[in-house]
């Protein structure tokens, strides 16, 4: 399942995403953690030391290599230079699983131990001070979108994708990438207008939106939360004296999380295995080719100096029995 975390800045986004991590290692899930947000904390929220977390190694310092290694043998991709951050997969390219080893994990994926277990994670990498002026962060997070698409996944398998904040997200087709996005919203005005936004923008593309209320402090939240978001209001998180501890560099072990903690995130599991049940990989495929040729048409033709429209395989469809090019 490929669940994204999405939310203002503040809202409590990244931690929640690694209290989701954690218990999903817990209960013996394969889990690959992405930070693709534009401060980069999910490392530090898994208990990383700032020098581990600075040494994470960035996805888009080697672009080239995830490029070239997708590419695989498909006569659609004359060259990997020609691939950008929505390329589809076709005949001949190499797709991604979560359980295997592949060079793209071995540049960009590092292992965390984490109490119940371990993890793979990968991140974009941090916006440099070099950045400013010639780039913006939506080109550092395609190495990711061009991940999801050529990623299968399949059940007890998840890829935890830590947003960049706000309505960022929809500067490309990344959005509709993820088969559950949880909304992370504070009891506020500010904390529910980035879920109006998520809304408007997601409801032509079918894509499954839950919001999580955090920092709820009584039940005026909830039904405050309840009457601005009505039934996508999946569960409320509250004050925690383990994420305080975490915050302090110093948490106890996982299975010390309060229990209404626990249970809220089983029903963050229970709802993206919901999802999950209703995948419908022939619409996933056909909205990864629809970006793909927009951006084709907007930007990429000229980039590139090619026809990026004849990269699409028709015949093509991404699924979990999608035949997989070997290494070579």
């Amino acid at each position: 399942m490929k669940i994204a975390f999405v939310g203002k800045g503040g809202s409590g986004k990244t931690t929640l995403s690694s209290l989701f991590i954690r218990h999903l290692a817990a209960n013996e899930a394969h889990v690959i953690a992405v930070d693709a947000d534009i401060n980069q904390h999910l490392g530090a929220a898994l208990g990383l030391d700032e020098a581990e977390a600075a040494s994470l190694p960035a996805m888009g310092a080697h672009l080239p290599l995830i490029k070239d290694y997708l590419r695989g043998s498909n006569p659609r991709i004359a060259s990997a230079d020609t691939m950008i951050k929505t390329t589809p997969p076709g005949e001949g390219s190499r797709l991604l699983r979560v359980v295997e080893d592949n060079p793209v994990y071995d540049a960009c994926a590092r292992t965390v131990r984490l109490d119940d277990g371990d993890i793979r994670l990968m991140a974009t990498g941090p916006f440099t001070e070099s950045d400013l002026g010639v780039s913006c962060y939506h080109s550092k997070v395609g190495a990711v979108e061009l991940c999801l698409n050529h990623l299968v996944d399949g059940p007890d398998e998840y890829v935890v994708v830590d947003m960049t904040a706000g309505s960022d997200s929809f500067a490309s087709g990344m959005f509709t990438r993820f088969d559950m996005t949880f909304l992370v919203a504070e009891p506020t005005l500010k904390g529910v207008s980035v879920y109006r936004q998520y809304k408007e923008y997601a409801r032509d593309f079918g894509v499954a939106l839950k919001v999580v209320g955090n920092k709820v402090q009584g039940e005026d939240d909830i039904a405050f939360l309840r009457e601005e978001v009505g039934d996508d209001l999946l569960v409320t998180v509250g004050h925690s004296n383990w994420v305080r501890a975490m915050e302090k560099g110093r948490p106890p072990r996982f299975e010390l999380l309060e229990a209404d903690n626990r249970m809220a995130l089983q029903s963050l599991q229970n709802a993206a295995e919901d999802s999950y049940a209703a995948r419908d990989w022939e619409r996933y495929t056909r909205q990864m080719v629809h970006f793909h040729l927009k951006n084709a048409e907007s930007w990429g033709n000229a980039r590139t100096g090619a026809d990026l429209a004849a990269q699409v395989d028709p015949s093509f469809m991404l699924g979990e029995h999608a035949p997989v090019a070997q290494p070579g």
